[in-house]
């Protein structure tokens, strides 16, 4: 009898463990992803759209390099210096700069979502060995998607992009071909047509007045045209030699890669319809952060700012108004409510502009046990030759301290 009244207590009881959970998922590793795909198949587009959905951090060569040019690093000073030259980025170099964007602490926190590498350019190391490379990493791809499409579509359409010379957009044979648009006006409906043609009557008729109010309506025009060019490496013959190279090189170990990977962590898509439905996929990733002013009642105000669930709010965590970061390097430094910031449901408060950046980037190191440890702080002293160096080095050596 008493074991099943301990049975029946037993569905009571809350099981869920708090502290268990939040050191479980800072622990855990977070979502990486690669796309593979031929040249122009989107792989760019559809990556940057993941990385949207998914908060993840995007990589691939291009933005990398733009990057830390733009952060002044001592790749993208490099890399400048070579451009200014006009010479081209060596391979070796921008693999270095992807790699070390992988090591990076946003990236060990959010996950990557990378593309464009393996590249087709073998001066550095061979495709074989830069998939070794990959799997080789301390963050693995946890997913892999292969965009699909035809060599003699991805031909067409990469011979069809024109690009903008001022800005620099790329734009695809359905934005600037007035045939192909034509025919896409041709395939809508009757009513839609209608409606487009008032709605473009009455544009002409306001653009008509403005011209008869100013005089200035055909030379607007012009001055707001801006003339596509063809870039040399979406010629056709050009694409066609690209997606060769592709055979070539990349399809056998890249078949390999796929084949032994699991089925389940192994998406392959049709790359030959519209860039916005290639790939549609949950957000059930998150890692959310919410800002705050400083306030009087600066816990009160937290708490009641977001609702992670109805009747449920931001608690205080173990910290309290004490800073993690500073914590961590071994001092307590109360933080300020301008640099708070909210975190798997708690708050944190951290005590200046760099050591949020730092919580920012990745706050793991910051919250997995021992942590939060306040420092200790011992003076040892007595006369001369009494012991007092071994006894600190004792004492360092056990707790892992400084002298």
């Amino acid at each position: 009898m008493a074991s099943q009244e301990e049975k029946q207590a037993q569905p009571f009881t809350d099981i869920f463990d708090e502290d268990e959970a939040e050191r479980s998922f800072l622990l855990s590793k977070p979502t990486c992803l690669i796309v593979f795909g031929k040249p122009g198949s989107g792989k760019k587009t559809l990556a940057k759209k993941l990385a949207e959905r998914w908060n993840c951090i995007f990589i691939e060569a291009s933005e990398v390099i733009q990057t830390d040019i733009q952060q002044g690093t001592e790749y993208g000073l490099k890399c400048q210096e070579l451009l200014c030259q006009g010479q081209s980025i060596p391979e070796e170099l921008v693999t270095e700069m992807i790699l070390q964007k992988i090591e990076s602490p946003e990236v060990a926190h959010f996950g990557y979502v990378l593309t464009g590498f393996p590249s087709l350019s073998e001066e550095y190391m061979t495709v074989p060995q830069q998939i070794e490379k990959i799997m080789n990493l301390k963050l693995k791809p946890d997913v892999l998607i292969n965009i699909k499409c035809p060599d003699y579509e991805l031909c067409q359409r990469i011979s069809g992009q024109r690009q903008n010379p001022d800005s620099g957009e790329i734009c695809q044979r359905s934005q600037w071909d007035p045939e192909v648009i034509g025919k896409h006006k041709k395939e809508k409906d009757q009513d839609e047509e209608e409606d487009e043609e008032e709605y473009e009557e009455q544009i002409e008729e306001e653009e008509e007045e403005e011209e008869e109010e100013t005089g200035e309506g055909p030379r607007r025009k012009l001055e707001s045209f801006h003339p596509l060019v063809q870039r040399p490496e979406d010629f056709l013959e050009n694409a066609e030699k690209r997606i060769g190279i592709h055979k070539d090189i990349m399809l056998s170990p890249l078949k390999e890669l796929l084949a032994d990977w699991d089925c389940r962590f192994l998406i392959e898509v049709d790359g030959s319809q519209q860039p916005d439905r290639v790939f549609e996929v949950n957000k059930n990733y998150t890692c959310n952060y919410c800002y705050f002013n400083k306030q009087d009642d600066l816990f009160q105000t937290l708490s009641s700012y977001k609702l992670i669930a109805p009747r449920y709010r931001w608690r205080r965590s173990r910290w309290g108004q004490v800073c993690p970061v500073a914590l961590k390097e071994g001092d307590i430094v109360m933080g300020h409510p301008e640099f708070a910031v909210s975190f798997l449901g708690k708050m944190y408060i951290l005590s200046s502009q760099e050591a949020l950046k730092k919580f920012m980037l990745n706050p793991r190191p910051y919250l997995l046990p021992p942590m939060p440890v306040s420092p200790c702080k011992v003076f040892v002293f007595g006369p001369p030759f009494s012991g007092r160096t071994t006894i600190c080095n004792v004492i360092a050596h056990n707790y892992k301290g400084n002298v």
